[in-house]
């Protein structure tokens, strides 16, 4: 069997008439995608799934994310090797949009936030504090809010319980039960008015 003369010209014609794996069956003179599957197998072998679902929008499309490590919660070995869509969702059905599919680079990247940084009014820095001190502080402001600004009567008179100078925003992959919590913590139990979800903005 003689073996085929490969120019530039002749790899780079191809490729744009027959796509990049007819290219590499006419110029190469065999098959690729078997060893594309056998790659990308390589890839995942030893990989742990976890289903989840993707953060950008309020389509809720659901995600595999393959990763390497000791399956320990909260481990800093732990490496996102591969993410893509679920076959098995009947929202996405296994595809992704351009967002969705880089959704590894926004998990593995040194740009991200890990720690929670707070800057003080008129500071000019942020600086590092806990998480717990972040709750505490997120449960005061509401209670001063509310002591603040609840309206108890409206124009007539009437005893209301309307809170207006804060907002509740719930996000995409918050299920039913999440968002019927927080109409009953936020709207019902502190009176806030403007309560919304992703899925309608």
């Amino acid at each position: 069997m003689s073996v085929p003369t490969i120019t530039r010209r002749t790899f780079l014609t191809t490729g744009v008439a027959g796509g990049v794996v007819g290219a590499a069956v006419s110029v190469f003179g065999f098959d690729v995608q078997p060893a594309a599957a056998q790659a990308r197998t390589l890839k995942i072998e030893r990989t742990t799934e976890t289903r989840s679902v993707c953060p950008y929008c309020a389509v809720g499309c659901s995600v595999i994310i393959h990763t390497l490590g000791d399956r320990s919660r909260n481990v800093t070995g732990t490496t996102v090797v591969h993410v893509e869509g679920d076959p098995d969702s009947p929202i996405n059905r296994g595809t992704l949009c351009s967002k969705g599919a880089t959704l590894r680079d926004d998990i593995v990247n040194e740009r991200r936030m890990t720690k929670m940084l707070y800057r003080a009014p008129g500071a000019d820095h942020f600086e590092e504090k806990s998480w717990d001190w972040a709750i505490d502080r997120i449960a005061h402001l509401i209670k001063e809010t509310r002591d603040k600004r609840l309206i108890t009567q409206d124009y007539k008179g009437r005893s209301i319980n309307a809170l207006t100078a804060m907002a509740v925003v719930g996000g995409c992959t918050d299920s039913n039960e999440n968002n019927y919590l927080i109409q009953k913590a936020f709207r019902a139990g502190l009176g806030v008015i403007p309560v919304e979800q992703q899925a309608r903005i």
